[in-house]
């Protein structure tokens, strides 16, 4: 059955064709385009929702001094100045930290939304580094340049009672961002950090929906096919490889016209955001909602997107060939629904900001990569080798998976109304000969 040697293309093309005819022209089709444009239209508002309920949160800064004196003093001074910039309520929040070698990496896991590391040099000139987190745009180093000049005015008034006093110097402040793109360099401003979220959130949602969606439409048109016998037609006429790699591709196609179908509205929603969030009362309204987005990410995101999918609907055609009956299919499929929700929620782990171990080996592994991986592109700095090993080990198992799908579709077919165990079933995928 699987030892057919008809041409790939031909046949598997018919199926494809005819798949997404009939996918495009469903009803659930269109039901299901609406809901996510809509969905993707509200997420397109996020940046103004944040905005609105960011007013209460509060940004927690470390403060690292060798001179404890030191230290207490820039904290209590950089308190009163950032504060004061947000009308007297309190948004920043700053703590004495000792942790001078680890403060980075604080930094960088989320304990901390940045921190200032103060010094003070043989002349008595204080030199302040700031380092940001994910969350503290470049914009932000303005208030904090006051700050540490406030340090400076304070420290020098008090060394220096008497009128033969030193000359004032003017305090030093380096700004590095210890998370996010910029890593190690200049951070990014909070637009083009909002930006990025906003970017990575939206997308990742469509690609968890659509993977979910379209690879059930996957399995569910398998698994009718065997229940209403069809299946013994179309087997006579086109290979296992070339009906489930037609079905794949068929209904792939058919996503595609669908997320251009939802990508429309929210670009449409983006676009007019400045004007809602002028009309919502917030000052200044709101940055370009693409700002600092490379094109080089919606190139990546293309890439994992066809790959995720491919992925995923071949898995869910051999899910389909596995049972006799529509009813039985969510048994089946649940399993697979959970990895890909189980890459989901690492994704928006990765969006809220720091890496783990964890989640930098989630970002290999074929079955979450298209999630982590990208949302890591997204909001951090990913070394070059990172992604070519994601993506090598991406195509390397959608290989292994089509094999395997498509014997595991032909056993279907071969134990076609009959009650299989686990062992006559391994048996018809792995000997299907014997």
């Amino acid at each position: 059955m699987t030892g057919r040697a008809d041409p790939i293309l031909p046949n598997a093309r018919i199926v494809a064709r005819r798949e997404f005819v009939e996918r495009v022209r469903s009803r659930p089709f269109f039901g299901s385009t609406v809901l996510l444009a809509a969905l993707a239209v509200f997420v397109a508002f996020l940046p103004v929702v944040i905005r609105v309920v960011d007013r209460d949160t509060t940004t927690t800064i470390a403060i690292v001094a060798d001179d404890p004196e030191l230290a207490t003093r820039s904290a209590a001074v950089m308190r009163g100045v950032l504060n004061a910039t947000t009308g007297g309520t309190q948004t920043y929040d700053f703590k004495v930290d000792a942790d001078r070698e680890g403060i980075a990496e604080d930094v960088e896991g989320g304990r901390y939304d940045g921190a200032i590391v103060a010094d003070r040099d043989a002349s008595g000139r204080l030199d302040f580094t700031f380092l940001t987190g994910q969350g503290i745009g470049s914009d932000r180093t303005q208030f904090v340049a006051v700050g540490t000049f406030a340090v400076a005015i304070l420290e020098w008034t008090e060394r220096n009672q008497s009128a033969n006093g030193q000359p004032f110097q003017l305090p030093t402040l380096q700004v590095l961002a210890a998370a996010g793109p910029n890593a190690g360099g200049a951070p990014l401003g909070a637009s083009e950090i909002a930006s990025r979220q906003l970017f990575g959130t939206v997308l990742v949602v469509v690609l968890f929906l659509t993977i979910v969606i379209y690879g059930m439409w996957v399995a569910a048109g398998v698994a009718v096919e065997k229940e209403t016998r069809v299946m013994e037609l179309l087997i006579s006429a086109a290979s296992p490889a070339q009906l489930v790699l037609g079905k794949v591709v068929g209904i792939g196609l058919a996503g595609l016209v669908q997320y251009l179908a939802i990508l429309l509205p929210a670009l449409l929603a983006l676009a007019v955001q400045d004007p809602v969030a002028r009309a919502l009362g917030l000052p200044g309204g709101v940055s370009p909602p693409l700002n600092g987005i490379a094109p080089t990410l919606f190139l990546a995101y293309g890439a994992f997107f066809v790959l995720g999918f491919t992925l995923y609907a071949l898995i869910y055609a051999a899910a389909g060939s596995l049972v006799s009956r529509v009813e039985d299919l969510q048994v089946i499929a649940l399993p697979m629904s959970l990895i890909g929700i189980a890459g989901y929620l690492q994704a928006v782990l990765a969006l809220s900001g720091g890496l783990s171990g964890f989640l930098r080996l989630a970002s290999w592994v074929p079955f979450w990569s298209p999630f982590v991986m990208f949302t890591r592109l997204t909001v951090g700095r990913v070394a070059a080798w990172e992604v070519v090993l994601a993506y090598g080990l991406l195509i390397v198992a959608i290989v292994l998976v089509a094999a395997l799908a498509i014997r595991i579709y032909a056993a279907g077919v071969i134990l076609y109304g009959q009650k299989a165990g686990p062992a006559k079933l391994i048996r018809a995928i792995f000997a299907p000969g014997a």
